[in-house]
């Protein structure tokens, strides 16, 4: 049995729903785990992994080829910390600060006869902060894209994420990857 690490980001992006059973090929861009793997999993759980996949920079020699015998969700937790935006971070540098209560101004795009396209930044930065020794394996029988129904690995905070006043630090269980079981015999 190979056991192969998919990184969530990677696998969202581009990667193929598929479940335990299926015949599956992966580009491996490592057979040994890079420092951020080994401090978000532990060094005991890193060393059970034999591959870590990718298919973005290049298309790699390496392959492992085989049937889905095992999957598990990858969790750990994160806090989520919210700062106000400030001049110079992650604001415009010369933009003047919104009075209490006031938004950012919109940015805007004419589309012409009187549609346009806007966004206007939140008042708060977000920092995403991995907790170390915090990662945690849930079997599960598939892995899926974010546009499919079952997307269970995580747990969003309670809360209004857009309230007048978020809490400056939540904790927040997140996905990190999945670990595949893969019979290559």
């Amino acid at each position: 049995m190979t056991r192969v690490w998919l990184t969530t980001w990677e696998w969202e992006c581009c990667g193929d729903s598929f479940v335990v059973g299926d015949d599956i090929e992966f580009g491996i861009s490592a057979r040994v785990p890079e420092p951020f793997v080994t401090e978000l999993l532990g060094p005991e759980l890193a060393k059970t992994i034999d591959a870590f996949e990718s298919h973005h920079e290049e298309e790699f020699a390496d392959r492992v080829r085989g049937r889905v015998v095992g999957i598990h969700a990858v969790v750990h937790d994160v806090e989520e910390r919210r700062s106000l935006r400030r001049p110079g971070h992650g604001a415009p540098p010369g933009a003047a600060v919104p009075a209490e209560g006031e938004e950012w101004p919109m940015n805007r795009l004419g589309l012409g006869e009187g549609v346009f396209a806007g966004s206007r930044p939140s008042r708060y930065v977000t920092t995403i902060v991995d907790l170390p020794g915090t990662a945690a394996l849930q079997p599960r029988t598939a892995v899926r894209v974010p546009t499919d129904e079952d997307d269970s690995d995580t747990a969003r905070p309670e809360g209004d994420v857009d309230a007048d006043d978020p809490p400056a630090v939540r904790l927040i269980r997140a996905r990190a990857g999945w670990i595949v079981d893969v019979d290559e015999g």
